[in-house]
Protein backbone atom coordinates (compact mmCIF):
# COMPACT_ATOMS: atom_id res chain seq x y z
CA UNK A 1 0.00 0.00 0.00
CA UNK A 2 1.29 3.48 -0.76
CA UNK A 3 1.77 6.23 1.77
CA UNK A 4 -0.41 9.31 1.55
CA UNK A 5 0.87 12.68 2.71
CA UNK A 6 -1.88 15.27 3.18
CA UNK A 7 -1.46 19.00 3.88
CA UNK A 8 -4.45 20.78 5.44
CA UNK A 9 -5.23 24.17 6.89
CA UNK A 10 -6.25 24.03 10.56
CA UNK A 11 -7.02 27.74 11.00
CA UNK A 12 -6.42 31.23 9.64
CA UNK A 13 -5.80 34.50 11.47
CA UNK A 14 -6.96 37.59 9.59
CA UNK A 15 -7.67 41.29 9.85
CA UNK A 16 -11.40 41.98 9.86
CA UNK A 17 -11.18 45.27 7.95
CA UNK A 18 -9.96 43.71 4.70
CA UNK A 19 -9.59 39.94 5.27
CA UNK A 20 -5.80 39.94 5.06
CA UNK A 21 -4.62 36.54 6.31
CA UNK A 22 -1.46 37.10 8.32
CA UNK A 23 -1.04 33.68 9.97
CA UNK A 24 -1.82 30.20 8.70
CA UNK A 25 -1.99 27.18 11.01
CA UNK A 26 -1.45 23.96 9.08
CA UNK A 27 -1.19 20.22 9.61
CA UNK A 28 0.61 17.57 7.61
CA UNK A 29 -0.47 13.95 7.97
CA UNK A 30 1.19 10.80 6.62
CA UNK A 31 -0.64 7.49 6.58
CA UNK A 32 0.37 4.14 5.11
CA UNK A 33 -2.90 2.37 5.89
CA UNK A 34 -1.58 0.93 9.14
CA UNK A 35 0.48 3.68 10.77
CA UNK A 36 0.13 7.43 10.83
CA UNK A 37 2.17 10.46 11.83
CA UNK A 38 1.44 14.17 11.81
CA UNK A 39 2.97 17.59 12.21
CA UNK A 40 1.51 21.00 13.04
CA UNK A 41 2.91 24.39 12.18
CA UNK A 42 2.11 28.08 12.05
CA UNK A 43 3.37 30.45 9.42
CA UNK A 44 3.23 34.23 9.13
CA UNK A 45 2.45 35.66 5.71
CA UNK A 46 3.49 38.95 4.16
CA UNK A 47 0.68 41.20 2.97
CA UNK A 48 0.20 40.57 -0.76
CA UNK A 49 -0.29 43.40 -3.24
CA UNK A 50 -3.68 41.99 -4.21
CA UNK A 51 -5.92 40.45 -1.57
CA UNK A 52 -8.28 37.61 -2.33
CA UNK A 53 -11.55 38.18 -0.44
CA UNK A 54 -11.56 35.96 2.65
CA UNK A 55 -14.83 34.29 1.61
CA UNK A 56 -13.26 33.32 -1.72
CA UNK A 57 -10.19 31.57 -0.28
CA UNK A 58 -9.86 27.87 -1.03
CA UNK A 59 -7.84 25.44 1.07
CA UNK A 60 -5.85 24.24 -1.94
CA UNK A 61 -4.67 27.83 -2.56
CA UNK A 62 -3.70 28.43 1.06
CA UNK A 63 -1.78 25.12 1.16
CA UNK A 64 0.06 26.34 -1.94
CA UNK A 65 0.94 29.60 -0.13
CA UNK A 66 2.27 27.61 2.84
CA UNK A 67 4.41 25.36 0.67
CA UNK A 68 5.74 28.29 -1.38
CA UNK A 69 6.58 30.27 1.77
CA UNK A 70 8.26 27.30 3.45
CA UNK A 71 10.19 26.45 0.31
CA UNK A 72 10.76 23.14 -1.41
CA UNK A 73 13.57 22.07 0.95
CA UNK A 74 11.54 22.62 4.15
CA UNK A 75 8.46 20.90 2.68
CA UNK A 76 10.60 17.88 1.81
CA UNK A 77 12.16 17.95 5.30
CA UNK A 78 8.72 17.86 6.97
CA UNK A 79 7.45 15.06 4.73
CA UNK A 80 10.67 13.04 5.14
CA UNK A 81 10.42 13.33 8.95
CA UNK A 82 6.83 12.04 8.86
CA UNK A 83 7.82 9.11 6.65
CA UNK A 84 10.69 8.30 9.06
CA UNK A 85 8.15 8.23 11.91
CA UNK A 86 6.03 5.74 9.94
CA UNK A 87 9.10 3.59 9.37
CA UNK A 88 9.96 3.67 13.09
CA UNK A 89 6.39 2.63 13.95
CA UNK A 90 6.44 -0.32 11.54
CA UNK A 91 9.98 -1.47 12.41
CA UNK A 92 10.92 -0.04 15.83
CA UNK A 93 14.59 0.59 16.59
CA UNK A 94 13.99 2.09 20.05
CA UNK A 95 11.91 1.36 23.09
CA UNK A 96 11.24 2.61 26.61
CA UNK A 97 10.59 0.72 29.79
CA UNK A 98 12.11 -0.87 32.84
CA UNK A 99 13.64 -4.34 32.77
CA UNK A 100 11.98 -5.30 36.06
CA UNK A 101 8.48 -4.09 35.21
Amino acid sequence: MSTAVNWQIANLERELKDGYVYTVHYTVDANDGTYSSSAYGSLGLERPEKLIPFKDLKEIDVVKWVKETLGEEKVKEIETALLAQLSEQSSPTRSVGLPWA
